[in-house]
């Protein structure tokens, strides 16, 4: 210490302040987490630096960096801080109108399809639940930022701040409408590849043909050239498309599985080894979790298999 004197006590406050800034990487993601304002939280790490002798984390442009005395400091203070919290929780996180609303982001076709419907025995019970549809990389910005408890996301986030687990696999399918599967024809994209494709309108969700893409090289092992037909930013609107006749699309099969039961889409082609994309479930590393919370990830989990 400065003066040489033994430090006191540490407060539980600026210990709790401290945690949130490690974990979420800058002041003002934590002061949003904590429900606190922005010089608060910096006049609160001064504070605990002051007592500490020692400086707790580096300012960068964007957010800051922890010393290693505050990893240090993370690694003792976490679990007691969070088993407090779970204490604390236990007595106000009763189900109800006073609870707060669990935040759920992730793709908006999935949790339309499958999360909602999983969750919705939950809602009835008296779950609230928030609801915010997005991409990936913004959403996990917004989850380690404290704006939701879990994000469903399309592949898996780096660094120590947030935990993965793999929720679901979904499998590509190469799918057309009723009309076009007929004029393409029967076994013709199992025996020519791309070629018996030649000419047929293709509707994506993105400019780039991100999925179709992905599965031209990996079922094709090759390049797809050429811009979509028809852009739809919405999985959803895609299969709508192309059910109705618009052309061929790569698809989750877990969106369109209706439709290809029905027969209002075919399958063009069943590969020994289709394209599949792993979704998983987020959240804050190490974070204590409310109730309300974990009832949410342990729904999901469970109904994930018959996704």
């Amino acid at each position: 210490m400065p003066s040489g004197d033994a430090p006191g006590p540490l407060d539980l406050g600026l210990l709790r302040t401290f945690l949130a800034v490690h974990r979420a990487g800058s002041f003002t993601a934590a002061a949003r987490m904590l429900r606190l304002s922005q010089p608060t939280v910096t006049a609160q790490i001064r504070v605990l630096e002051e007592q500490l002798g020692r400086p707790l984390f580096e300012r960068l442009p964007r957010g800051v960096a922890p010393t290693a005395v505050a990893d240090a400091l993370a690694a003792e203070v976490a679990g007691p801080l969070d088993a407090l919290a779970a204490v604390a929780e236990r007595g106000t996180a009763d189900e109800g109108a006073g609870a707060e609303p669990v935040h759920l982001a992730g793709p908006a076709e999935f949790l339309s399809v499958c999360a909602l419907p999983a969750l919705a025995p939950l809602v009835g019970g008296g779950l609230r639940l928030r609801i915010t549809a997005g991409l990936t990389d913004d959403l996990l910005a917004g989850l380690r930022a404290g704006r939701y408890d879990l994000v469903v996301a399309t592949s898996r986030p780096r660094g120590r701040a947030l935990s993965a687990v793999p929720l679901a696999d979904e499998e590509f399918v190469l799918v057309a409408g009723a009309a076009w599967a007929a004029r393409i024809g029967p076994g013709r994209v199992a025996a020519e590849g791309p070629a018996a494709l030649r000419g047929v309108p293709l509707v994506t969700y993105a400019e780039d043909l991100p999925i179709a893409r992905r599965y031209w090289r990996h079922v094709f092992g090759t390049r797809l050239t050429g811009p979509a037909a028809a852009v739809v930013p919405d999985l959803r609107g895609v299969v709508a498309a192309v059910a109705a006749g618009a052309g061929i699309s790569v698809l989750p099969r877990y969106l369109c599985a209706a439709d290809l039961a029905s027969g209002a889409l075919v399958a063009l082609l069943e590969p020994e080894d289709p394209p599949i994309n792993t979704a998983w479930l987020v959240r804050r590393a190490g974070a204590a979790e409310p109730r309300a919370v974990a009832q949410v990830r342990e729904r999901l989990l469970a109904a994930a298999p018959g996704w």
